[in-house]
């Protein structure tokens, strides 16, 4: 897709009160959507990041610890990030999304989409589609608890399956939950059941955005580069998307997608110098954070990600998967980024090959 003059003008997206603006946002990655790349997604054009999801019971008996206390980590200059939440059971959900409140985040968001078989099996995520009565309870008891001044949103797949029960749920669940006061939905165009397997319905998002024209609705799904989320909103009419594993790895998509939005040529590849860069300021947060000890592990799948940007990426990805220090990640970088050149964009099979998360712990 190559962006023109004509390309049509792209929402400002507003959630509640919350100002976002340009609407490619970074989507919740669990083990992944940690300060550190909420931050450098930020830098480089993500208007509004989601973190990882949590679990209402480690919220509730959360103690700020050392290790711990990344979950909760944020900081101005990332503004608005929301935070994520999954659980069972609507009380103790609820306690949960005060704990996230009180702990600085712009925007509650409900997880009822997690495909995970762990999750399902313990009632929580994309199990609650197949509960309306309970799902709603939830939301109700969110929004009640929640500060009125932060907004309340919800993260849905479309169904648990393809069978008529499951849309009639969905969109009962969808409806109630605007009338109890959600401030927006994402919507991931894959069933629970398909989990990552076969292609993300776009049509349905279109559906729900002509069932609450008035309500904002995002996108998720299938987004693996600049044109795919420029697609999405002219597609489907929603108001915004949310960027998974497309962003993992690559800031850069944001930045790619407003210059397609702003009527501009997608903008080359980032050269390995430029690449360089980022993930040595990427490996400098971590640390920050993490600490020495912990750094290293955590950034040998983020390294791998990175390296699908690099012409050679499937001689380059080995290196980053055996980093053990900060010494090994620099001498990665000076024997694959030394020298400049241009980069590559990810191979969109490349990047679809792995799915994200949604359980900690």
């Amino acid at each position: 897709m190559q962006a023109t003059e004509a390309t049509p003008k792209l929402p400002h997206l507003r959630i509640g009160n919350v100002d976002i603006g340009f609407p490619c946002v970074q989507a919740a990655l669990s083990g992944y959507s940690d300060w550190p790349m909420r931050l450098l997604a930020r830098e480089h054009g993500a208007s509004y990041s989601l973190c990882e999801v949590m679990l209402d019971q480690f919220l509730v008996t959360f103690k700020d610890r050392h290790r711990n206390r990344h979950f909760l980590y944020n900081t101005p200059e990332e503004q608005p990030v929301a935070g994520q939440l999954m659980g069972a059971e609507p009380e103790q959900f609820a306690l949960g999304a005060l704990k996230l409140a009180e702990a600085g985040f712009a925007v509650i968001d409900i997880n009822f989409g997690c495909p995970v078989k762990k999750v399902l099996g313990r009632c929580r995520g994309g199990f609650h589609l197949s509960q309306p009565k309970i799902a709603l309870e939830i939301v109700r008891r969110v929004r009640d608890i929640v500060p009125a001044e932060i907004p309340v949103t919800v993260k849905m797949r479309r169904g648990l399956d393809d069978s008529e029960l499951s849309r009639d749920n969905f969109f009962e669940i969808l409806g109630g939950g605007f009338e109890a006061g959600l401030a927006a939905a994402t919507i991931h165009g894959r069933t629970v059941v398909q989990r990552y397997i076969g292609p993300s319905r776009w049509q349905f998002l279109k559906d729900v955005k002509q069932t609450f024209p008035d309500k904002t609705i995002l996108g998720s799904g299938d987004l693996f580069t600049a044109q795919d989320c420029i697609r999405m909103m002219q597609e489907t009419g929603i108001d915004g998307v949310t960027i998974a594993r497309g962003a993992i790895g690559n800031p850069w998509i944001f930045q790619q997608a407003q210059a397609l939005a702003n009527g501009q040529p997608l903008p080359p590849p980032p050269t390995l110098h430029v690449q360089r860069q980022v993930m040595e300021r990427h490996w400098l947060l971590a640390e920050s954070i993490y600490g020495d000890q912990r750094t290293p592990t955590l950034m040998r799948k983020f390294g791998i990600k990175y390296s699908s940007n690099h012409p050679q990426h499937l001689e380059v990805r080995p290196s980053f998967a055996r980093i053990r220090s900060h010494a090994e990640w620099l001498g990665a970088l000076d024997r694959w980024y030394s020298e400049d050149g241009p980069g590559a964009y990810p191979s969109v099979n490349l990047v679809a090959d792995e799915s994200e998360g949604c359980e900690i712990g």
